[in-house]
């Protein structure tokens, strides 16, 4: 069993920058680890993922070149550096984790096994 938190959601104005964080907690290893995201009135989407030993990273392409996902096993911790944000972005970001790390499935939420319950993320122009 995984727990996942998120937190480091907020307001932010467009152009700035903010840092999520998702706590893990229970048998975390080897699991690969992603982070979507729900705008209003959308499906949930892949923004970006992590392998186990943090060797591979995949970002969708409207985040690629801004978002950084990293990780910390020793803490636990994975990470989301979020910059040039735009309104765009705007919504509620989600941790996952995904014991079977994938290059044909890291981008579909089926694939993940585990959910935190989200941090809210509001670009404003």
């Amino acid at each position: 069993q995984v727990q996942l938190v998120e937190s480091g959601g907020g307001l932010v104005q467009a152009g700035g920058s903010l840092r999520l964080s998702c706590a893990a907690s229970g048998r975390t290893f080897g699991y690969a680890m992603g982070w979507f995201r729900l705008a209003p009135g959308k499906e949930r989407e892949f923004a970006a993922v992590i392998s186990w030993t943090g060797s591979a990273t995949y970002y969708a392409d409207s985040v690629k070149g801004r978002f950084t996902i990293s990780r910390d096993n020793a803490k636990k911790m994975v990470y989301l550096q979020m910059n040039s944000l735009t309104p765009e972005d705007t919504g509620v970001y989600y941790c996952a984790a995904d014991r079977v790390f994938s290059s044909d499935r890291y981008h579909r939420t089926e694939a993940y096994e585990y959910w935190g319950q989200g941090t809210q993320v509001t670009v404003s122009s």
